[in-house]
Order: structure tokens, then sequence, then C-alpha cells
């Protein structure tokens, strides 16, 4: 009997051997969701609606509802988000963009592919995350907009930085990509900005079987001008009308459905994450290892959980010896990558300092209390107390 593309989903993503603590492992959520997606699969293959449709527009709503936005666009993944947001914006040649250097290289990417400049804005020493003074630093007469990246799950503060861009006028944009069920004072992830850009690729706490993402927003004008540039440039109802300068940007319906099936799971998987990020602050309070710190009035979503640990290569090597993986989220700061060292003059000294320490640990919504205690036990072994004194 052949295999069904579930079936081939969930066999790449078969668990480690034994004994071995993964990063992270997909196979438990892709198994809670199994027989739903098989049976949704199969109601697209008999519909042929591959692209966009009924499938595309019902989780649509779904996501809009979700985040507390009016509307949701879905789109093909989390960089063609924020690129297109800043396009249907107008911002391109000649403005900046602020973005926080210590993200991954796609939000500093988006910018650029929009025309624009990014601005590297240094971050918190606690939290890593942009600071209404750090955003302020980085203002120049040319800026236009500022991207706000939650990283790691936890949100910034965005009632303080939502007043200083409001101040500067600038357009706020949420790069949301890591923050799936993360809020701020019990707001939702990207229903603070003029536009949320989430990516759904498969490790996020709302993967797809593949790359995909969205854009959520409470301003009609800007949805209505990204689902026409996704879907390039069409007018609505249009095949070949062409009005705006579009792309193919578009989810398809196989993403989609797998989305619905996980979304109502979500909130579960986020507070599995919680239990075991609160189980492992426990369990290494006070010692050399310490967590990123968590920002009062944020609900972290814990898509990552990261340390900053002394001699970070040499402990993430023994780690690995001992069956123990983990990741690195990130270790070169985007104003230091060769691409961007052009819009990068200044030092930005903590997001510098930091990326050298930097360790993500393992941790998804079905790890056990006993993987976590083995973690940082093997943690406590390898990073002796006195080296404590080396984190910033």
């Amino acid at each position: 009997m052949k295999s069904t593309p579930l079936q081939q989903q969930g066999a790449a993503l078969r668990s480690p051997p034994t004994g071995a603590i993964p990063f992270a492992d997909l196979s438990a959520m892709t198994q809670e969701v199994r027989e739903e997606v098989d049976a949704s699969f199969a109601q697209v293959l008999d519909t042929g609606r591959f692209i966009g449709g009924a499938a595309v527009a019902r989780f649509e709503d779904q996501w809009a509802a979700y985040c507390g936005t009016t509307h949701a666009v879905a789109v093909a993944n989390g960089t063609d988000a924020i690129q297109l947001v800043l396009r249907a914006m107008g911002i391109g040649p000649g403005d900046e963009v602020v973005v926080p250097t210590n993200t991954f290289v796609a939000t500093a990417e988006a910018v650029v592919l929009a025309g624009a400049v990014p601005r590297f804005a240094d971050v918190s020493p606690d939290t890593l995350l942009l600071t209404p003074a750090t955003l302020e630093a980085a203002l120049t007469p040319r800026t236009r907009a500022v991207i706000v990246v939650h990283l790691y799950g936890q949100m910034a503060d965005m009632q303080a930085i939502s007043g200083v861009a409001a101040a500067a006028g600038l357009a706020l944009v949420e790069d949301a990509a890591q923050a799936h069920g993360g809020s701020w004072e019990g707001r939702p992830a990207g229903s603070w900005g003029r536009a949320g850009c989430f990516s759904f690729y498969p490790g996020k706490n709302l993967g797809a079987f593949g790359d995909a993402g969205a854009v959520v927003t409470d301003d009609a004008d800007l949805a209505d001008h990204i689902r026409s540039m996704r879907n390039h440039g069409r007018s609505d109802g249009s095949h070949h009308d062409h009005p705006v300068l579009g792309t193919n940007s578009r989810m398809d319906a196989l993403q989609a459905v797998v989305l619905s099936a996980k979304l109502p799971r979500l909130d579960a998987w986020i507070a599995a994450r919680r239990a075991a990020a609160a189980r492992y602050e426990a369990l290494l309070a006070g010692g050399p290892v310490r967590l990123v710190g968590r920002a009062c009035g944020a609900g972290h979503a814990y898509h990552l959980l990261v340390a900053r640990v002394p001699d970070r290569d040499r402990v993430r090597r023994d780690l690995a010896g001992a069956g123990v993986e983990t990741g690195l989220h990130y270790p070169t700061p985007c104003h230091l990558m060769a691409p961007y060292r052009r819009y990068g003059a200044e030092p930005l000294p903590v997001a510098e300092h930091s990326a050298g320490q930097i360790l993500s640990l393992p941790l998804f919504p079905h790890m056990t209390h006993d993987q976590v205690t083995a973690v940082c036990a093997r943690l406590r072994e390898l990073v002796p107390a006195e080296a404590s004194s080396d984190v910033a």
C-alpha cells in the first residue's frame, strides 16, 4: 500500500535515537493532527483547488480571529509577508527602516528587497529585544518605519515603542514570526502595529508542512493591496487585469488545512512550552547558565528557550557529544553579515557581545520532565560555577 503524504511527512520527522534529546521534535504534534489532516488532504485532492480557495480563506478567518485583527492575508512565507507590507505602505528607495540587528536575516533581507535601507538598532541586555531607547538612537530624518522583532516568542514593550513610533511618524510593523500565541499586556502578537507578519515554517509554534506565512492587520486598504500584490497584482475578481506591481506569494491549500488542524491545539502546545521553560528556570536558578530575561507584561510563547552560556561553542560541542541537540539564534548580528555591512557603520555592543553567548536549548510541547532535567544536569556539569561572571 502506498503511503499518504502525511505518512511520508511523519517518516521525515521520525524521532531521534533512543536516549538522545532533540532540539525540536515535530513528530508528536504531527501525530495529534494526522487523522484530521489526512482527511483534509483527501478533500483538497478531490476538489483540485490547490492554490487559494475555501481552505485558505477559512484559515485566514481563523488566524485573524486568533490574532484579534480584522484581516489576515495568507502568503507564501514570512519573508514575503514583511516585504509585501513595506511595499504596500509605499516604503522603498530613499527610506530607512529600523530593524534590531539580532534577528534572523530575513527581517533585514525583506527591507532590502523592498528597496529600502535597514537601519540596525541595538537591544536590551536583559531581554535582547528592541527598546524605546535603542529605537530612538537609530532614528534619522529618513526613517519611515520600524520593524519590531518579537524574538524567541517574547514581545517587546509595545506600549512604549508604539509611543516612540507615533511621535516620530513611523509605520509600526511587527515581525511576529517567532511569537505565535505571544502577547503584550494581554494583547496578541500582530495586533499592535499597522501590520503583523508571521511565518508558518514547520518548526514554528504554529507550523505548516512546508513554507507559508501571513499578514494580519486592521487596515482594510492595506489588506486589499497585499491580497492583490500576492497574486501578481491582479484586481479583485479579474484574471487578466494587473493594476499594481505584484508577485507570486500565494499559500497552498494543503498548507492551509494543516494550519487549520493545528490552530485549535496551539494554546495547549504553548502552555506545555511554558511549563517546560518554568522547569528549566527552576533547575538552572542560581547557576552560571542564565536564561534570557522575561519582560514584565509579556505573555511569552516560548518558541525558543535561549540561555547565555560562558564558553558557548565548547559547551555546545560537549552537549552534542552527550546526545543533546541545541541551536544558535543567531550567532552573527545582521549588521556584521557581508551583504549588510554597508548599512551598519556603528557598533551595537549588546547584540555583538551576546551573540557569542546565546545557546538555544531543547524545547518542544511534548518534552518530558526527565528530558529537561537531563539537559540541565548536563549544563551544570559542563559550565563551572565561577564562569557566571563571563555572562553579561
